[in-house]
C-alpha cells in the first residue's frame, strides 16, 4: 500500500503533537517495507520554514518577557513569584533547539524509509489549475498536484492520503478525484493507522 503524507505528518512527529504516536507506527511500517511512505518534496522542505518562524516567535516572546521580569524583579514582592517564569523563557529556547534537533534526525529517517516526490516544472503549472478547481491555498495545491502527478504514473495499487486537517482538503470533488486512483483520503492520523492495520490485516 502508498501511503501519501504531507508536512502536517513531518510536524506532528517532529513536535510530538497529539497524534504522533500513529505516525511513528506508520513510519516503523515504511522502514520495515509493509507499506510505501510517499512524500512532496515540499513537504520535506516546508517544515524548517514552519520552525524557523515559530522559533524566531518565541524568541521575540522571550525578549519581551525578560524585559518585564526585569521591571517585576526590581518590586521586592514580587521576587519569590518570579522564580518559575525564569524556566519559562529557557524553556522557550531549550524547546526550540530540541524540535530542530527532532526534525533533523526525522528527515533523516524519512529520506531512507519514504520515496520523495521531485517538484518539477508541470507540477507547478497544474497547482495554479487545483488551486482554483479545489480552492486550496498556494502550498496545499502544490501538495495536491504533487500527489496527484505521482497516482497518474501508478497502476491504480491501493493508496490512501493522509492529513491532520480536513479543512485543508476539504472538498467532495477532491475526494472523488483521488478515489479515481484507488486512493482514500483519511484527514486524521489515527484513523488513517487503524485503516492501514485493516488493510495489512486482510492482504499482508
Amino acid at each position: 500500500m502508498n501511503i501519501y503524507v504531507e508536512s502536517n505528518f513531518v510536524l506532528e512527529l517532529a513536535l510530538l503533537q497529539e497524534q504522533h504516536a500513529s505516525c511513528e507506527e506508520i513510519l516503523c511500517l515504511s522502514e520495515a517495507g509493509r507499506v510505501q511512505l510517499i512524500i512532496p518534496a515540499y513537504s520535506i522542505a516546508e517544515p524548517y520554514e514552519t520552525l524557523k518562524r515559530r522559533h524566531n516567535q518565541r524568541k521575540q516572546m522571550k525578549a519581551e518577557l525578560d524585559i518585564q521580569l526585569k521591571q517585576l524583579a526590581r518590586t521586592i514582592t514580587y521576587t519569590q513569584r518570579l522564580s518559575g517564569f525564569q524556566d519559562l523563557t529557557i524553556l522557550l529556547i531549550d524547546s526550540a533547539e530540541e524540535e530542530a534537533k527532532r526534525l533533523e534526525e526525522l528527515i533523516t529517517r524519512l529520506l531512507k524509509a519514504a520515496e520523495i516526490i521531485p517538484l518539477d516544472a508541470l507540477i507547478l503549472k497544474t497547482k495554479t489549475q487545483y488551486q482554483k478547481i479545489h480552492d486550496l491555498s498556494p502550498q496545499d495545491a502544490i501538495v495536491y498536484a504533487t500527489v496527484l502527478s505521482h497516482l497518474k504514473r501508478q497502476d491504480r495499487s491501493p493508496s490512501c492520503f493522509l492529513n491532520r486537517n480536513s479543512k485543508d482538503f476539504d472538498d467532495p470533488d477532491l475526494v472523488k478525484e483521488l478515489n479515481a486512483y484507488n486512493c482514500k483520503f483519511l484527514p486524521h492520523f489515527d484513523t488513517g493507522y487503524q485503516f492501514i492495520l485493516g488493510y495489512l490485516a486482510q492482504h499482508g
